[in-house]
């Protein structure tokens, strides 16, 4: 496993997996109807909405880092799906007229400074009765036993250079106001956490700090020669399975728009 932001993609994704086809679950992903997945990444939720809708339904994936969205396209074409289109698209940016039935975002809105003019972007595309399902994180949940100074540094540095840059590393318990706030009714929400004594879940502190150390050092929150060392801190605990490792509590909150 290395530090590349594909690869964290790919692990991130296999994590949350059972958590999101859960939530997709307990909304309803309809057959036929049209979806929205906002932040798509390398498509690994965008090709199972895919799925549960089936050929007569849309998906849309929507990702700014072009390097991720070609790794979805690749998918796309190795897999065939009539149904699903990718594009390059800032999420901050959108907006139009009504044309989905469910809008999916995760991990997006903690970082956007003005999350709340996001998801009123987005609302403008939901059709009536249509919904939106957030998952987002609540990073001050992330722990480690036994406890670690590096793990309580790597948090600390997280939350400050996220917080640096005008965004909310602990947005998670906000979901439900600002999807209310954006004018969606009936709206529910739940917790779930990855965990672990060893395998992928151990491995994001360190890969995550690999990922973020120049933009701690730009916002003077970490020393130049501090994170590599840090980074090797966190991964020689991922490899000690007597270390427990959590990661940020995931709130998973879905609303919809009044028909």
């Amino acid at each position: 496993m290395t530090g590349c932001p594909i690869e964290r993609q790919r692990l991130l994704g296999r994590i949350m997996q059972p958590f999101t086809w859960a939530l997709f679950d307990r909304v309803g992903v309809n057959p036929e109807i049209a979806c929205l997945d906002v932040g798509c990444g390398i498509g690994s939720v965008t090709f199972e909405l895919a799925r549960r809708v089936g050929p007569k339904g849309r998906v849309v994936g929507v990702e700014l880092d072009a390097m991720k969205l070609d790794v979805a396209r690749e998918q796309a074409q190795a897999t065939a799906s009539s149904c699903v289109e990718l594009r390059c698209v800032d999420a901050t940016k959108m907006g139009g007229a009504p044309e989905f039935d469910l809008i999916y975002v995760r991990f997006v809105l903690t970082h956007m400074r003005d999350p709340l003019a996001v998801l009123s972007r987005l609302v403008e595309l939901l059709r009536p009765g249509g919904a939106i399902v957030v998952e987002d994180v609540d990073f001050s949940g992330s722990f480690c036993h036994p406890a670690s100074a590096s793990h309580r540094r790597f948090v600390e540095l997280y939350t400050r250079t996220v917080q640096s840059r005008g965004a909310d590393p602990n947005i998670g318990p906000r979901l439900p106001g600002l999807l209310s706030r954006a004018g969606l009714t009936g709206i529910e929400v739940n917790v779930v956490q990855p965990m672990g004594m060893r395998g992928d879940v151990k491995l994001v502190p360190g890969l995550t700090m690999r990922a973020i150390g120049d933009a701690a050092i730009e916002e003077r929150h970490a020393l130049p020669d501090e994170v590599e060392p840090l980074v090797d801190d966190l991964l020689g605990m991922a490899a000690d399975v007597e270390t427990v490792m959590g990661l940020p509590r995931v709130v998973q909150a879905w609303a919809r728009l009044p028909t």
